[in-house]
């Protein structure tokens, strides 16, 4: 006997402020317990959190362009987006694409990576950027499954012994 089809869900967005950096960080520390242990050690779990998390750090990627959204479902936030346009590649640089993880394979994370292309071909670029952990093997086959492709992988140290092992993933949008 198969599972009855879940309902889709509607899910809508709104430009985040620094009002809701303490929403933003609070979902970041939340998912990222709950799915990068075994990818990244929690030590540098919690060495990320505090580094790309700090309020200071998002206050100062939305000052410089970075645009943070928030993903709502019932009005209740249960993700955030984070991207900015690179004019001079023409391509929308994707920072940060996260979702509770009880919504995981639902079609809300599809739906929010859809967002995300039509802001980019919205705002005429021509390729959507982003970097992914290499051992990141779900949404790794999510974004294949939405046309992304390896444009590079590369190491970065990030301080503390710890590095960021990641693929430059990359969707080239085509003009209609």
């Amino acid at each position: 006997m198969s599972a009855a089809p879940r309902e889709p869900v509607a899910i809508a967005f709104r430009d985040a402020s620094q009002a809701d950096i303490d929403t933003i960080r609070a979902l970041a520390d939340r998912i990222w317990h709950a799915c990068y242990p075994g990818m990244i050690s929690v030590e540098q779990i919690r060495f990320m959190l505090a580094w790309m998390y700090a309020p200071m750090k998002l206050a100062e990627d939305m000052q410089r362009g970075v645009r943070y959204e928030l993903a709502l479902i019932d009005g209740h936030a249960v993700g955030y987006l984070g991207h900015e346009l690179h004019r001079e590649k023409r391509a929308l640089h994707l920072h940060k694409i996260y979702l509770v993880p009880e919504l995981h394979g639902r079609g809300v994370g599809q739906a929010m990576l859809a967002h995300v292309v039509r802001t980019a071909r919205a705002s005429g670029m021509q390729a959507v950027e982003l970097g992914v952990n290499k051992t990141n093997a779900r949404a790794l086959a999510a974004y294949r499954r939405a046309g992304f492709t390896v444009a590079e992988s590369f190491v970065r140290d990030i301080g503390n012994g710890f590095v960021m092992d990641d693929h430059l993933l990359r969707l080239e949008l085509h003009t209609r």
